[in-house]
């Protein structure tokens, strides 16, 4: 059976959530309120993010020198992406995080052949649009990450899903294994739901080899 890895970027492939990062610096506005909104379930993690990054008038260069070398990768990612290479698993990034910022991340370390799938960014006067394109062509309101879940299982794939937020919870109760850190790796604990815990991503490659 073919095998996909759906991997998560912000606090997964990073060390800490990027956009935060940017929001704390750079938002005009009390973004964090709306974070306690989305993690109490009364707006959408879409919702969140397309409301927070209005609130940054910043332009592109400036926030990306900004990130720099703040952007913290975890540990094994290179190793990950060669070990997928080598078994020949695809290996595939969505992301409720901002195309812009993921982009020059990967190209930053010098990774530009893999898939990524993440919300789409134009720069304007009114802050930063936001927009999620489900694999259907069609703007999402929500549930992002699980479209591109199912997409992939209809495609027939053995699926491998790694994460750490509470965004990740509904995909990867869809997947057939879980690899999980932090919020992710709480639920999974508290539900009794079967997963792997990671430290870095170096654990994930130890994992997958006993799958």
């Amino acid at each position: 059976m073919k095998t996909l890895v759906q991997c998560d970027f912000d606090g997964t492939i990073t060390q800490e959530d990027v956009s935060f990062l940017l929001l704390d610096a750079f938002a005009n506005g009390n973004w964090r309120q709306l974070l306690t909104q989305y993690k109490e379930g009364k707006i959408s993690v879409n919702r969140f993010n397309t409301k927070a990054f209005a609130m940054v008038n910043a332009d592109r260069q400036t926030l990306l020198e900004f990130m720099g070398s703040r952007a913290k990768m975890r540990a094994g990612f290179d190793e990950l992406l060669d070990y997928c290479h080598r078994k020949g698993f695809q290996f595939v990034i969505v992301s409720n995080g901002l195309d812009f910022y993921i982009e020059a991340i990967l190209k930053d370390i010098g990774v530009d052949n893999i898939e990524v799938f993440s919300a789409q960014t134009q720069f304007g006067p009114n802050g930063i649009e936001t927009k999620y394109i489900g694999p259907e062509g069609s703007q999402l309101e929500d549930g992002f990450k699980e479209a591109y879940t199912r997409l992939f299982l209809r495609e027939g794939y053995r699926l491998v899903y790694v994460g750490n937020g509470i965004s990740d919870i509904s995909p990867a109760r869809l997947a057939h294994h879980i690899f999980a850190t932090g919020d992710l790796l709480t639920y999974c604990k508290e539900m009794n739901l079967n997963c792997r815990s990671f430290v870095d991503l170096n654990d994930v490659i130890r994992g997958l080899e006993l799958l």
